[in-house]
């Protein structure tokens, strides 16, 4: 088989959503001729956000992992701080913001450029340049975030003359909550321009939606758009052969995932103000991932029964998707959001159950749940929508949304487009 090296910072026994793009298409690939060499940072050295060991059970035999050890700045965060977890998305799962936190970020933001695992760079760039040579190698994938991991390819570009595939799951400079790093102009510049040397120099880019392959061909004068694919996130149906389910003695509204304060929930907790207390009395609202205190507050004021599960790994959270008779996805209110397709969603998705959505009704996601008819999406606005809807399901027996009609997003014909990116 032809091999290709895949440098990515996440990889099990890392948990998590950014784990799993590559660790799927890594188990697949070998089908359609290519052998995965995969190099990542050392466990032991490693700042995981998560860690999931149910996914060391995925990773295909055929696959060839190196691993190196890290610098890592997050280490030295949770010591300063006494905190078991280390910060990510934007801090999303730090629920008040002291002063140790606003300085942190700060300095994330202005002198951790283009973020705080930078510190692998060094040490996988020489590893990376040894495989290339040990297997021959001519074409390269960097993953991102962390989009630090970005820098390695644009240098094994220029050593090497490799062949440089980049493939970006989420914005760059234009995340939603960039914003809250507080960068100084000359900070901004530096990001803004690793970021343009990226997309400039990468043969191929790969993006997760079309609206985050606008963002990324909007930071160059060259012909960006043309050189970039969009293979969305998806879902492998081999996760979801779970039987024996629990029964549940109430309806049951999901939400999987991180949840923050940034996130505008005021429209469902409107929603859900409104509904009739015999529905209320039926409802049990369940949170499957990291909830901050003040988030966990005002879905409580509610009066409906709330049950905090905290993160498990990823089997059990399908199970969790599949004992729910509604679930629930919140986009972040922000600028760029139009783009924002979670890896949640194709989870949601492949579980047949319906799913209430909030966010731009112009975007990405809008635009799969109508196609799919997997549920429906709301503004942040329409409360009495999102109440009505949730009344109507909940009075309704749930009926399972077929998979057909979602199976060009399995994992396995995901692969098969990113295998044809490969032979390009």
């Amino acid at each position: 088989m032809k091999k290709v090296l895949i440098i990515t910072y996440y990889w099990p026994p890392s948990g998590g959503a950014g784990v799993q793009r590559w660790l799927k298409f890594a188990k697949y690939l070998p089908e359609y001729g290519w052998q995965p060499v995969i190099l990542t940072v050392d466990p032991q050295f490693a700042s995981y956000p998560q860690r999931d060991e149910s996914f060391s059970l995925e990773v295909n035999p055929d696959c060839l992992v190196f691993t190196t050890k890290s610098f890592e700045l997050y280490n030295l965060y949770k010591l300063v701080s006494g905190k078991k977890e280390i910060p990510y998305g934007g801090f999303a799962n730090e629920s008040k913001e002291g002063m140790l936190q606003k300085a942190s970020k700060f300095l994330r933001g202005n002198f951790l450029l283009p973020d705080p695992r930078k510190g692998w760079n060094k040490y996988a760039l020489k590893r990376a340049g040894e495989l290339i040579r040990e297997f021959n190698i001519e074409t390269v994938v960097t993953t991102s975030p962390p989009h630090s991991t970005q820098l390695i390819g644009l240098k094994l570009k220029q050593q090497f003359n490799i062949r440089w595939i980049a493939d970006l799951r989420d914005p760059w400079t234009d995340i939603y909550y960039y914003n809250q790093f507080k960068h100084t102009a000359l900070a901004r510049k530096i990001d803004q321009k690793y970021e343009r040397e990226v997309v400039e120099n990468a043969d191929l880019l790969v993006t997760v939606s079309e609206d985050v392959k606008r963002i990324f061909a909007e930071k160059s004068t060259l012909a960006i758009a043309a050189k970039t694919f969009v293979i969305p996130n998806g879902f492998d149906e081999d996760d979801f052969r779970i039987n024996n389910l629990p029964t549940e003695t109430k309806k049951v509204i999901t939400y999987s995932g991180t949840i923050s304060e940034a996130y505008d929930v005021d429209c469902i907790l409107k929603a859900l103000i409104r509904l009739d207390d015999h529905i209320k009395s039926k409802i049990l609202i369940r949170f499957v991932g990291k909830v901050p205190l003040s988030v966990e507050k005002v879905f409580i004021e509610t009066g409906l029964e709330i049950e905090l599960v905290g993160y498990v790994d990823h089997p059990k959270s399908i199970e969790y998707l599949l004992r729910s008779d509604l679930l629930l996805l919140v986009i972040p209110k922000a600028k760029n959001n139009r783009g924002i397709l979670t890896g949640k969603f194709f989870e949601y998705l492949a579980s047949g159950k319906p799913i209430l959505a909030i966010g731009p009704t112009d975007g990405d996601l809008a635009k799969i749940i109508l196609e799919t008819r997997c549920g429906k999406l709301f503004d942040y606005s329409d409360s009495d929508g999102i109440s009505r809807y949730i009344q109507d399901k909940m009075k309704d027996h749930i009926k399972e949304i077929p998979l057909k009609i979602a199976n060009q997003y399995s994992r396995k014909e995901l692969t098969r487009k990113i295998a044809q990116i490969l032979e390009k």
